[in-house]
C-alpha cells in the first residue's frame, strides 16, 4: 500500500506543509477520543473536478460537534471554502477529503470543555476502500461478535473518533479470520451496519436497510442510494433486519463514501443469492457511478465544482 501523502493541509485556517500539521501529545483527543470527522470524495467528472454532496457532509460535521457541545471556530462557509482551497493547493483532480475537528491541548481531565478546538482539512489520493475487484466480485463478510453501541451510550448520529474504536474491533476480528468486513448487530440483536459502511439487503422483491435507530451512522451515500433506487421504481424500506435475513437475502451491498456501492457475496461463508453481484446492486452501481462521474446531469445538485466554484450552497 502506498503511503498517504499530499503537499498541503489546512490547519486552523492556514495552509501548512504536510509534515507541519502537528498536534501536541497532550491534546485531549489523543487521550479521550474527542474528535469528529468526515469522509468526502472529489471525483474527476466529465465537467471537471467535483465534490460529492459537500454541503451535506459539512452540515453533518457541524451536527456531530454540536452533539458533543463542541463549537467549530470557523463558519460553515469557511470550512467549505477551505476544502476547495486545500484541493486546489494540492492540484488534485480526484481525491479523498478528511475534515477533522479535535479537542486540543488545554486540559487533561475527562471534561473536554476547557480544551481548545482545532480544525484540519486533509486531502489525498485514495482508491477503492475494499479493493477494485470488490466492486464487481463482491466481498466476503462475517457477522461480528461485537455489537454496536446502545443508543444511550455513544450517539451513533455523531461521526466521532471515539465511536470508531468499536468499528476497529469489528474490522480486526473480520480481517484476522480472512473476511473483508464484519457486520455488527445492535444491542437488540438486529442488523446494524459494517465497521464503516451502511448495509442494504434485497429480500422478497424489496430493498431493506436498517433504520437510524439501529445504532447506525446516517450515511450520506446511504441517502443517495435510497434516492437512486426509488427513481428506478424500487421499493426501499427502513426497518429492523433480523440477523438470519442476511442468509436469506437475494442481494446485499454496502454503501459509504469510502466503500461507494460494494456488493457482498457471502455472509459467514453462506453465499448471498447466487454468490455474485445481483441485478439491483449492478443497476445501482451503474447509476451511482454515472452520477459521480458526470455522465448524467446533476439533477439533485449533489456536485460542487472545485476549480470553477462560485461558492457552496447551503443544504
Amino acid at each position: 500500500m502506498s503511503r498517504i501523502r499530499a503537499d498541503k493541509i489546512w490547519k486552523n485556517g492556514k495552509l501548512v506543509d504536510w509534515d507541519d500539521a502537528r498536534v501536541h501529545v497532550m491534546s485531549h483527543a489523543l487521550h479521550y477520543g474527542t474528535s469528529w470527522f468526515e469522509g468526502i470524495r472529489c471525483y474527476q467528472t466529465k465537467r471537471g473536478s467535483e465534490i460529492f454532496r459537500l454541503p451535506e457532509h459539512v452540515k453533518r460535521l457541524f451536527d456531530s460537534c454540536k452533539i458533543y457541545r463542541t463549537e467549530i471556530p470557523f463558519s460553515w462557509d469557511e470550512i467549505s471554502e477551505g476544502i476547495l482551497e486545500t484541493i486546489r493547493a494540492n492540484r488534485f483532480r480526484e481525491c479523498y477529503i478528511r475534515p477533522l475537528v479535535i479537542r486540543g491541548y488545554g486540559s487533561i481531565g475527562v471534561n473536554p470543555l476547557g480544551a481548545p478546538v482545532e480544525v484540519f482539512l486533509m486531502v489525498w489520493e485514495w482508491g477503492k476502500y475494499l479493493g477494485d475487484e470488490a466492486l464487481e466480485k463482491g466481498v466476503d463478510v462475517r457477522t461480528s461478535s461485537w455489537l454496536r453501541a446502545a443508543p444511550n451510550t455513544f450517539p451513533s448520529m455523531a461521526k466521532a473518533g471515539g465511536n470508531y474504536l468499536n468499528g476497529g474491533l469489528i474490522k480486526m476480528e473480520a480481517a484476522v479470520e480472512g473476511f473483508a468486513e464484519g457486520v455488527a448487530m445492535d444491542v437488540n440483536g438486529y442488523v446494524s451496519e459494517g465497521s464503516g459502511e451502511n448495509i442494504f439487503l434485497v429480500h422478497q422483491g424489496r430493498v431493506v436497510t436498517p433504520p437510524v435507530g439501529a445504532s447506525i451512522l446516517s450515511g450520506i451515500t446511504r441517502d443517495s442510494a435510497i434516492t437512486l433506487l426509488q427513481e428506478r421504481g424500487v421499493e426501499v424500506v427502513q426497518e429492523q433486519v433480523p440477523r438470519e435475513m442476511l442468509y436469506l437475502a437475494d442481494e446485499i451491498f454496502f454503501t459509504g463514501t469510502a466503500a461507494e456501492v460494494t456488493p457482498v457475496r457471502s455472509v459467514d461463508r453462506i453465499d448471498v443469492g447466487s454468490g455474485s453481484r445481483g441485478p439491483i446492486t449492478r443497476q445501482l452501481q451503474e447509476d451511482f457511478f454515472a452520477y459521480v462521474r458526470g455522465e448524467v446531469p446533476d439533477r439533485h445538485g449533489w456536485m460542487t465544482a472545485v476549480y470553477q466554484s462560485a461558492g457552496v450552497p447551503t443544504p
